[in-house]
């Protein structure tokens, strides 16, 4: 067994304030001590704090279901290997990742890919993880496909962009607003096509395998007419309106399958993190990251409440001494 003092912030109670407090970590059987560099500030540690899941730990407890740091001691991993932690009821039905050092399930691991920065690996995994069940597990997408995405300077967009290539799609399009810019869309896409102010598609959209609709509405209705025969529509999100019309003559006439993504009843089967890492890994996607020193993470609860979609809101960890 492993044991050492570190300092983490501790939750006394709904409404009440995260306290820095020293403890004695100990790491047993099938646990890793980890030094924590950053934690994600998410809507489920929003949850954990308010007190509303029937299976989280008394208080006081650390939270944080999710964050990077560095392997001290492990029965699994070697010292110096860079993780990150999600999964294995961290942050919710044990101890979690807010605190200078973190006992953890070796389950919860995954070892970070070479060239992948920890806070932007913390940042984007969440919609990295819709992008992933979108493309690889609900659109099923092959090699040698044809993919368009919607949306596709949006994060989850670029995100989907960059699992569709890691799976070995032919041919990526990303649609785009007219008039917005697509720099961020340089190595994601082999094609930009634009979309109007009324939803409608660019007549330059070849026909596509599959579609990836990150925005929904009209936007939705003009990508169906490019799907070839037998092809499907992923959809994930309705941004641009939560009504589409459906040409049923189209639907049945060219075998098409519209199938929704839904992440609450969507389980992360084990390996499925190190496969999403994998993917983003190469695609050199910044999210837009809010780095918050951990001392303030009143603060950075707040940011999450007031921050857009994109944002992502992290701790940082490195300086809780």
């Amino acid at each position: 067994m492993s044991a050492r003092m570190g300092i983490v912030l501790r939750s006394y109670g709904p409404g009440q304030q995260l306290k820095a407090e020293e403890i004695e970590l100990v790491a047993g059987p099938g646990e890793t001590l980890v030094e924590m560099r950053v934690a994600a500030v998410t809507q489920l540690d929003r949850t954990v704090l308010a007190g509303k899941l029937p299976q989280q730990l008394q208080a006081p407890f650390t939270p944080g279901s999710e964050g990077a740091g560095v392997v001290l001691s492990s029965e699994k991993y070697p010292a110096g290997t860079q993780v990150v932690i999600r999964g294995g009821g961290v942050g919710v039905s044990r101890p979690g990742t807010w605190g200078r050092l973190a006992v953890v399930p070796d389950g919860s691991l995954h070892p970070l890919p070479a060239g992948l920065d920890p806070a932007a690996a913390v940042a984007m995994l969440a919609p990295a993880l819709t992008a992933h069940t979108a493309v690889r597990r609900v659109g099923a997408v092959v090699a040698g496909e044809t993919v368009v995405v919607t949306g596709a300077t949006g994060l989850v967009g670029r995100l989907c962009a960059a699992v569709a290539r890691a799976a070995g799609a032919g041919k990526v399009i990303g649609l785009a607003r007219a008039g917005e810019s697509v720099d961020v869309l340089s190595g994601l896409v082999d094609q930009t096509v634009r979309v109007d102010e009324l939803g409608q598609v660019g007549r330059e959209l070849q026909w596509c395998d599959a579609a990836i609709d990150t925005v929904g509405g009209p936007v939705t209705s003009g990508v169906m007419s490019h799907i070839t025969p037998g092809g499907r529509v992923v959809v994930l999100g309705y941004t641009a309106g939560e009504f589409a019309t459906l040409d049923l003559h189209q639907l049945i006439g060219r075998d098409l399958r519209v199938l929704p993504v839904n992440m609450q009843r969507t389980s992360i089967e084990p390996g499925t993190v190190a496969q999403v890492l994998a993917d983003i890994a190469p695609a050199a996607v910044l999210p837009d990251v809010v780095l918050v020193p951990a001392k303030d993470a009143e603060d950075a609860l707040d940011l999450l409440v007031g921050g857009t979609s994109e944002r992502r809101v992290l701790l940082d960890l490195s300086g809780l001494e």
